[in-house]
């Protein structure tokens, strides 16, 4: 093997993009291919097989590449959200499957699991993520068709073993799909774990500026699961746009510094606040402290992300006043994007929401590390 031809390191893949130049001009930046539409060929066969945008279109293909080789996939497929992408693998089932998936987790996708799902027959149970064996009592052979993780889980960033839930689906029959939004591919690869499916909100860290919203999935393999996935792919119609598109691969080309410097970040706040006098808990997966800590350990590799909850002392008025006192730390959902967002979940998440009162949930991105604790010193102070 010639040294060119070793295998490049995930930092490179996403900077370099795969290294694709465009062969009809020589550009070492993407082309924009804004046709919904692909002439036939006179025999009426489709150049490429392209024949309309909605299922495919060539903007896709470098975006789809570059996320295939961070994950280790055989394929992946670009939705207009994260959402999106989910709800394709749920309308890939067929009413009467089984379903079980974290009591903590991502909570639009839990509501749409107990309302639209439930009314597409489809029936849910919700186990505690890092209790292994509460999976193994929900898990059942002949019965679940569908296993849904998401590690760190949102907001309290609990972990879960991958590779032990997936021993137990495949036991099962089932399929394993793994929220990877947070961890991102340069932290997490779950397909090296036993995942068939990884799905990313890739308006998050994938794009990382705040500006787009799009989703992905990527399987490990070919099945005929997967198949039905693309089908509701190409036939819902919730797809990316290429410009969205060429903004994600954008995006993804800075995909390593920025989850290298909002990692540490999120390490050095963590540790700051972890015996603040004013802070009741600190939850981020990289403390000793944390309970998933020797998990995520093992299936994270790099960092710990940039993704922390701060539980103050003081209660639910506290922690709003500390919120709102905050000035670099934008009151903001979503996460992910190169500026630090904070935010009283619960009051997000409405009055059957799991998240304790007195808990804020950091995004914490790549600006001045002590810049950002000045902020959130300054803001405590100001709480009281």
């Amino acid at each position: 093997m010639s040294d060119h031809a070793k295998k490049q390191s995930p930092a490179t893949v996403s900077a370099q993009a795969l290294g694709w130049v465009d062969e009809a001009t020589k550009s070492v930046t993407p082309p924009l291919y804004p046709s919904t539409t692909f002439e036939r060929n006179t025999d009426l066969s489709y150049h490429d097989g392209r024949c309309y945008t909605r299922a495919d279109n060539p903007t896709y293909d470098q975006a789809c590449a570059v996320l295939n080789e961070l994950e280790g996939g055989s394929e992946t497929r670009l939705f207009a959200s994260g959402m999106a992408a989910a709800v394709a693998v749920l309308h890939a089932l067929n009413p009467g499957d089984h379903v079980v998936a974290p009591k903590v987790m991502y909570w639009a996708l839990r509501s749409f699991m107990l309302d639209s799902g439930v009314r597409a027959g489809l029936s849910f149970d919700f186990v505690d993520n890092a209790d292994i064996a509460d999976w193994d009592n929900h898990i059942v052979a002949g019965k679940t068709k569908l296993v849904w993780l998401e590690t760190p889980a949102n907001p309290d960033w609990q972990i879960t073993d991958i590779a032990a839930v997936a021993k137990l689906a495949k036991a099962a029959g089932a399929f394993v799909v793994v929220d990877n939004t947070v961890a991102t591919p340069l932290l997490t690869r779950p397909i090296d774990f036993g995942a068939d499916i990884v799905m990313h909100s890739a308006t998050k860290y994938l794009n990382g500026h705040s500006d787009v919203l799009a989703g992905s999935l990527t399987t490990a393999k070919d099945s005929e699961f997967w198949q039905r996935v693309c089908k509701q792919h190409a036939s819902g119609g919730a797809v990316l746009g290429v410009f969205e598109t060429w903004l994600l691969l954008r995006g993804m080309r800075t995909l390593s510094i920025r989850v290298e410097r909002a990692s540490a970040n999120a390490m050095a706040i963590a540790k700051h606040f972890e015996n603040h006098p004013e802070i009741e808990q600190v939850q981020y997966p990289g403390l000793e402290s944390h309970v998933g800590h020797d998990i995520a350990k093992k299936q994270m590799s790099g960092g710990f992300g940039g993704m922390l909850s701060l539980r103050v002392k003081g209660g639910e008025k506290r922690a709003v006043d500390f919120h709102n006192q905050c000035k670099l730390f934008k009151r903001a959902t979503s996460l992910g994007g190169v500026e630090s967002l904070i935010e009283h979940r619960s009051s997000v998440e409405g009055p059957t929401s799991p998240v304790p009162a007195d808990l804020l949930r950091l995004s914490v991105g790549i600006e001045d590390c002590d810049d950002l604790v000045n902020d959130l010193e300054t803001a405590l102070r100001l709480s009281k």
